[in-house]
């Protein structure tokens, strides 16, 4: 390819930090697709023949058709995709294949397949999101009167449901789901037809190609088209903050699976066992997910610091765009599919949940609001009786309801004869009706609007 402008071949060391091929021959599909789309518009506008473009598509057919059936080859004096596409076209069909690359550069070539790619990246993201906020959405239902602790700092706080907790994480990929899409919309335009950087002579049609691709319209300045990667970051952003989200969820779950917990079974499918110890059933698939959230950030970070200091245009330094987002897709997909699979088939063990509630005075703060709404108390005064309540009842080794009335009137004589009645878990959930909060009522409004939302109604 170089052969008119220097004299001597590359090295050995060149043509391996130069080839790109080992990697960006998965853009194969979208690098057939945008060829058939530009040599279908260059017919249209009479810059090849007719017979020349049919030849061109008729022989990028054949070439896909024996990528899909043996794989991309990976010849490094071809570089990347484009040459080794090129490369095999002009065997199939002659000359007639260098007439592809008019009007074009494979700096636009590799902007447009990897658009291509990104785009379609999200879209497959974006479905196993859903699949996950339906998984979590039916376990909701099930568990929207499930009683169990919630936290803060770790330590027992107030009592939630179960169905609340879950439909946390279900708001979590709502708005992971809103960061994919948004990142699809910013990349929904085609720079094929910028060439190197400052666009082409040829009478093009650049919207033509742009529809043929389904793209939204074509890119408005061919130094930035050929020169952008932004869409790849927006890709990495949004999959870093939903790595974050399944790795606090999957922390939970590893925390939950322990036996000073023991609130969940997760599947036997996605768990393992120890090489000596045999009572042991290991987390393995949730602590993976969680280890996946530090590869995917250091993805987003990689490309980041790639492109910080880049003058426009293009610097082979892009090249180097390519792994981490192939890396950061494969990890978000298969973290998305095991913590589907998690949430799908965990045994819950709500006794347990239950029963950790009804410990650690979580109930206290109902004590302190049943003061200030039936004895006027100021909140600030209400809390501090009832932490001498809490107090007694720790010294007593009890729980706060196990208090007897006598005993409650004795830390403040305004502690009414119905106070134990607020003091269960169920009364504490059940008061808790604000919007957005855990009373089983609301969990449900929240189940049936997310169903509605996702399509779920029967």
């Amino acid at each position: 390819m170089w052969g008119g402008r220097f004299a001597e071949g590359p090295s050995a060391i060149m043509r391996e930090i130069n080839a790109s091929i080992p990697f960006d021959k998965a853009l194969w599909r979208q690098d057939i697709a945008a060829s058939k789309a530009h040599v279908a518009m260059l017919a249209a506008q009479g810059i090849v023949s007719a017979d020349d473009a049919r030849a061109i598509s008729e022989g990028l057919d054949r070439v896909a058709a024996e990528y899909e059936v043996n794989g991309v080859p990976e010849n490094l004096d071809l570089e990347d995709i484009h040459m080794a596409t090129e490369s095999r076209l002009a065997a199939l069909i002659g000359p007639a294949a260098g007439r592809l690359h008019t009007a074009r550069s494979r700096n636009d070539q590799v902007a447009t397949d990897f658009r291509l790619w990104v785009r379609e990246a999200c879209d497959q993201i974006d479905a196993g999101l859903e699949d996950l906020q339906r998984a979590l959405v039916g376990r909701a239902e099930e568990h929207a009167g499930s009683v169990m602790p919630g936290f803060t700092h770790l330590q027992a706080a107030q009592p939630v449901t179960l169905g609340h907790h879950l439909l946390a994480y279900y708001e979590m990929l709502r708005r992971d789901r809103s960061r994919f899409a948004d990142a699809r919309t910013r990349m929904d335009e085609c720079p094929l037809g910028s060439a190197a950087l400052a666009g082409t002579g040829f009478p093009i049609d650049r919207d033509a190609t742009a529809q043929a691709l389904g793209f939204a319209r074509p890119t408005a300045n061919s130094l930035d088209a050929v020169s952008d990667r932004d869409f790849a970051i927006d890709y990495l952003q949004a999959a870093a903050q939903c790595a974050l989200h399944l790795s606090r969820l999957a922390e939970e779950l590893i925390l939950w699976a322990s036996q000073p917990f023991g609130f969940v079974r997760l599947p036997d499918a996605l768990s393992t066992g120890s090489s000596i110890m045999p009572q042991k059933k290991n987390p393995d698939a949730a602590e993976l997910v969680r280890g996946h959230a530090g590869r995917i950030v250091g993805c987003l970070t990689s490309l980041m610091v790639t492109m910080k200091g880049l003058p426009l245009a293009y610097s082979k330094d892009m090249q180097d765009d390519k792994p981490p987002v192939f890396e950061a897709h494969g990890l978000i997909a298969l973290s998305i599919a095991a913590m589907t699979g998690m949430v799908t088939d965990a045994t819950f063990r709500t006794d347990r949940m239950r029963a950790a509630a009804e410990l650690g005075y979580a109930t206290a703060t109902d004590l302190a609001d049943r003061l200030v709404r039936h004895a006027d108390v100021p909140f600030r005064e209400a809390h501090h009786i009832t932490g001498a309540a809490v107090k007694l009842a720790e010294s007593r080794g009890v729980a706060l309801d196990a208090l007897s009335l006598a005993e409650l009137q004795a830390v403040d004589p305004r502690i009414d004869a119905a106070v134990h009645e607020a003091l269960s878990v169920d009364a504490s959930v059940a008061a808790r009706a604000s919007y957005g909060g855990t009373a089983p009522l609301r969990v449900r409004e929240q189940v049936a609007a997310a169903r509605k939302a996702l399509g779920m109604e029967s």
